[in-house]
């Protein structure tokens, strides 16, 4: 078998990929990319992907979470400091209910493309080609503005590199003190509408009275005030992710170096595609979108392709059908997983199958269906003695209304008044964390923590 090669996706069918029209401007880029430093390093890689082999044995919960797509004009020190802090808050309540370990993987520093249903769109007669992320055209509707431009390739890294600094500063500089976190909870349950969540958190508060007690404070030990935090984004544009790819000199493998994790879209996951393609050489945790349309035998094919020596946490499946779709599709794909003995990590997205049009013309999710489709995912991997591993939301910290329902209800009515997304609606901070609440309720209900029906 030839030895794989950064570039060799190029000789593959490559699709929702960009077409841009000047290729010495293009190659400028990428030649510049490359001078640049890697976003992050092979050795946190490997960190996160230990992690994640220990969610595929049911021994910790991946959290993963952010925004649909990340834009320029939003970019702020604020922005990433409320999604971080309401991440946080998430992971506090889901390891309390999961009663194990839980992984922080943001959809951020990276999370510049979109993949599209249509390659143009039309309004009032114009057709125009589709926007697909900032890192690839803009958002207005003009001609100029939809000309793929690679310029934007160096924005985009600058701004994630910018972001990372910034995570990583947080992460570890006291920001992320198990105490404050819960503080920040507790104004959450103060709510009227919220009463439901107080009594977990007030167990929360007596279990970290008793550590306190018990001499366990932030002072005495790092891991109460630091966290381990990754980025993820999915793999879309090729060109980007082939100029970050570095050799790790301690392994001598290649890594992707613009993000500790990348996937894989259910738009873009042909066995012999260009993505599937580039994905399969990069040591990095890949995730694998996983829809209706996935067959057993893609699935079989894939799983072989991205994770030929079976290697536990490097591929993490996410599995997003729709509320009500769960039982349609899962059982068979997770049957297909224990025929091959694979090792992976389910995941459930309960965004993509989910979005509907308002009564007011927006697009929405239903906070509703993003919960049953929760619970049908935990339900389905009991009965089929496997591992529910963890959650994959579309959110922000932000006080948005793009999302319907919650405690704070948001109301079709509601949505113009902050409907902010560039591209898909996001839970806000309130739908974030009462979802947590509501999956920590599951994972407490299944009795048996993260371990699979006997």
């Amino acid at each position: 078998m030839a030895e794989w090669q950064k570039s060799g996706w190029r000789a593959k069918p490559r699709v929702q990929m960009p077409d841009y029209l000047d290729q010495a401007a293009l190659n400028a880029v990428e030649a510049q990319l490359t001078q640049y430093p890697p976003l992050v390093f092979a050795g946190e890689a490997r960190s996160l992907k230990a992690e994640l082999a220990a969610v595929s044995r049911g021994e910790a919960f991946l959290l993963q979470g952010g925004d649909c797509a990340e834009s320029f004009g939003e970019f702020s020190a604020d922005n990433i400091r409320d999604t971080f802090k309401v991440m946080l808050q998430m992971a506090m309540v889901l390891t309390y209910g999961a009663k194990v370990p839980v992984v922080k993987v943001g959809r951020m520093a990276g999370q510049f493309a979109k993949p599209r249903s249509a390659p143009t769109e039309v309004k009032d007669g114009v057709e125009l080609p589709s926007y697909r992320g900032d890192i690839i055209n803009e958002l207005d509707f003009t001609p100029e503005a939809r000309i793929p431009n690679p310029q934007k390739m160096l924005q985009a890294y600058t701004q994630a590199a910018a972001s990372l600094n910034l995570l990583r500063a947080f992460s570890k500089g006291g920001f992320a003190d198990i105490h404050k976190v819960h503080s920040w909870t507790l104004g959450f349950t103060e709510s009227e509408k919220a009463q439901a969540y107080r009594e977990m958190a007030n167990r929360i508060s007596d279990t970290l009275d008793f550590m306190s007690a018990a001499g366990l404070t932030a002072e005495n030990n790092a891991e109460l005030a630091t966290v381990d935090f990754y980025t993820s984004h999915e793999a879309l544009l090729l060109e980007y992710e082939e100029a970050l790819t570095r050799v790790d000199s301690t392994t001598n493998t290649w890594i992707a170096g613009s993000g500790h994790m990348i996937w894989i879209g259910d738009r873009t996951r042909q066995p012999d595609g260009a993505h599937v393609e580039f994905c399969s050489g990069v040591q990095n945790p890949i995730g694998l979108k996983c829809g209706p349309t996935t067959t057993e035998e893609d699935l079989k094919i894939l799983m072989q392709k991205l994770n030929p020596q079976n290697e536990a946490g490097r591929l993490t499946l996410i599995a997003r059908f729709g509320a009500g779709k769960v039982g349609d599709h899962l059982p068979r794909l997770i049957k297909t997983v224990q025929e091959e003995g694979a090792n992976v990590v389910w995941s459930c997205d309960p965004m993509h199958g989910n979005v509907e049009k308002a009564s007011t013309g927006y697009k929405t999710r239903k906070f509703d269906n993003i919960l049953q489709e929760v619970r049908e995912f935990f339900q389905i991997h009991r009965a089929e003695g496997s591992i529910p591993g963890g959650v994959h939301f579309e959110m922000t910290g932000k006080d948005v209304t793009e999302c319907v329902g919650g405690v704070r209800a948001v109301t079709d009515e509601d949505l113009s008044s902050r409907y902010h997304t560039a591209c898909d609606p996001r839970l806000n901070a309130s739908q974030s964390l009462e979802l947590a609440f509501l999956v920590a309720e599951e994972l407490q209900a299944g009795g048996s923590r993260l371990r699979a029906a006997s």
